[in-house]
């Protein structure tokens, strides 16, 4: 293959710029693969592989047109960053569905640049305190930027927890219907307390033991229709007390 690095910023004049541009596609398609095996990383984030894969292409492309072989470095450390930039770029600007504030995306994007500068100036992953002294910020801030380092998309709630066989949304609470249960008792007794003793006995066989109002009338000597009339004066007097809170029957 040719050279590329070295023969296509020697290609300035008009007359070389078709062959220049055939340079830079060739460097482009001999680096295919890495553009997509740096999309491959950031898979399972909330976006498409096939649109990653599109803006690392793009990176890829950038890097590719604005290489200066002059510069001394190889094409590889200077295409790296320019499509790992691009990737967390699209992040930034259209990854996320948690959104945190704007400030934290912006500085977790600064950090991801700053760990690639520390990491060749210290040789070790830097620490937070390392990262806020490059980018004259509090590391309070730094933290705050890296506890959200890739909350792009909500996790399912099918998603196992730890290493037990659960799912989350296995743990999540339900709503008690002991609640509704006590909060009808406490509205319900002030006005069930004014009752007579036989509209009491019906308001209990009729609601609790849910039985039928001919089975009512059998169990306190009247007729169904009477049963009917009287549950109707039962239930209005009951709403005139709570204030019209109690639905239709």
């Amino acid at each position: 293959m040719v050279d590329v690095q070295v023969t296509i910023y020697e290609l300035e004049s008009p007359h070389h710029v078709s062959r220049r541009n055939l340079l830079v596609d060739e460097l482009i398609e001999a680096h295919l693969e890495v553009a997509r095996s740096m999309a491959l990383r950031y898979r399972n984030r909330g976006i498409d592989l096939d649109d990653l894969e599109q803006v690392a292409l793009l990176g890829l492309t950038k890097a590719a047109h604005r290489f200066d072989p002059d510069a001394g470095h190889a094409f590889m450390s200077f295409a790296v960053p320019t499509i790992r930039g691009e990737l967390r770029r699209h992040f930034r600007d259209c990854g996320w569905m948690v959104r945190p504030p704007r400030r934290v995306q912006e500085l977790q994007a600064r950090i991801g640049q700053a760990q690639d500068e520390l990491l060749a100036i210290l040789g070790h992953a830097p620490r937070p305190s390392e990262l806020a002294a490059h980018l004259d910020v509090d590391v309070s801030d730094v933290v705050e930027a890296l506890s959200v380092d890739g909350c792009f998309a909500p996790s399912t709630l099918d998603a196992p927890v730890g290493d037990s066989a659960s799912a989350f949304c296995d743990r999540l609470g339900a709503d008690d219907r002991a609640y509704d249960a006590a909060e009808a008792s406490v509205m319900l007794e002030p006005a069930v307390r004014n009752l007579s003793a036989r509209d009491r006995r019906i308001v209990y066989l009729r609601f609790y033991e849910e039985r039928s109002q001919q089975e009512i009338g059998e169990a306190v000597g009247l007729t169904q229709a009477q049963v009917s009339r009287v549950l109707t004066r039962i239930l209005k007097d009951i709403r005139n007390v709570l204030g019209g809170q109690l639905p239709v029957a």
